[in-house]
């Protein structure tokens, strides 16, 4: 049964493509891994596709996206719409269920809001994400020697894809393991302070109400702690690179408006983070304009300057990095049919595309 919160529950219009799927316990994590019979016999380099799933949901909600993407990057192959260098590739993506979840399930309420009575929620949802983000790192380092145990076939690339809480731990992959290449973003957030800080003001957690003015004491408090703003400040997309950013005096609780250029020493200290975690990347983000759980508006301040930043004439412009930006303006927290296809249309085209990106691209648009 659906989650009353899950977000892919209209997603596909029509039933999607059938693929195979092979389960492998790999270091106590169950692996659902698709396309492993549809691979193409010339394809001795295969790209694999991590697939991180929703909160309150499991690695088999997945299978649909799964499906989509491989017979996407196999039809492909067989009308010659790739690069002669990338008909030797093919793809198999990976699900599995994410900490305290499925079969990883050891407390139910660790996965519930402030609403819901999970007075840790803040912490519970950030250490969850990250852990499945690590995850990600452990079974890339073993995932050829169970699927190809033979050396008949070598994984070269790696992608991922999540979705909400997926997508919040997607970024994390993205910034912070060097073999995730491309990422697909959807109704994620890259800044968990912004995030967070709105809930609890929604929330009407005491902690934000029992403080001159509201939400004063909120960042530290219990609700808040300072090891969790710590963790953030070296982990989460916006904490990591605005933390050597000044920010204005005037500044309010919660992140909004258009946020300084870096300084001259900053950018210094900036150029050699971004191009440790971002330097070549390509990366899809897909919006709900009408998101109430994971507002665009929340994430929108940190990636306008980001995205100034990498763009052609920006100051990291030298970074190559590929940044789509889209927001489908009538989705709530959902993941809709064309969300789908434009994750497909991005996952075929960063296939096609190969390893090297060496031109900055960004893209802002709504769909």
């Amino acid at each position: 049964m659906a989650s009353p919160i899950d977000p892919l529950v209209k997603t596909y219009p029509m039933p999607a493509p059938k693929v195979s799927k092979k389960v492998f316990p790999i270091s106590s994590i169950l692996c659902d891994v698709y396309g492993l019979d549809e691979l193409p016999p010339q394809a001795t380099e295969v790209s694999c596709l991590y697939l991180l799933h929703p909160r309150l949901s499991t690695a088999d909600r997945m299978e649909g996206i799964a499906g989509f993407a491989i017979t996407d990057w196999n039809d492909r192959l067989r009308a010659g719409r790739v690069p002669s260098n990338q008909k030797n590739k093919g793809l198999i993506a990976v699900a599995f269920d994410q900490r305290n979840h499925g079969s990883r399930l050891v407390d139910k309420l660790s996965n519930e809001a402030w609403r819901q009575g999970n007075p840790r929620h803040a912490q519970d949802m950030f250490a969850t994400f990250q852990g499945t983000a690590r995850d990600v790192s452990l079974l890339i380092d073993f995932m050829g020697a169970y699927v190809f145990p033979d050396s008949s076939r070598k994984i070269t690339t790696n992608l991922a894809l999540g979705v909400s809480l997926g997508g919040h731990a997607t970024w994390s992959c993205l910034l912070h393991e060097p073999r995730i290449t491309s990422a697909v973003i959807i109704i994620g957030c890259p800044d968990y302070m912004n995030l967070m800080t709105e809930r609890a003001k929604l929330s009407k957690l005491s902690t934000w109400k029992d403080s001159t003015p509201p939400g004063s004491q909120f960042l530290g408090s219990g609700s808040f702690p300072q090891a969790l703003i710590d963790a953030i400040r070296r982990y989460d997309p916006a904490g990591l690179f605005l933390g050597h950013v000044s920010q204005p005096s005037a500044a309010g609780i919660l992140r909004s408006g258009t946020l300084p250029e870096p300084t001259k020493a900053e950018k210094r200290v900036l150029r050699p983070l971004l191009k440790r975690c971002l330097q070549g990347k390509r990366i899809l983000l897909i919006s709900g304009g009408k998101d109430k759980l994971v507002p665009y508006a929340r994430g929108e301040p940190f990636l306008t300057w980001l995205k100034k930043a990498i763009s052609p004439g920006g100051w990291f412009a030298d970074g190559a990095v590929t940044l789509e930006d889209l927001l489908d303006e009538e989705a709530g927290h959902e993941v809709t049919p064309v969300m789908i296809e434009q994750s497909i249309r991005f996952i075929g085209d960063s296939l096609a595309a190969g390893q090297e990106n060496t031109h900055p691209k960004v893209r802002t648009s709504k769909i």
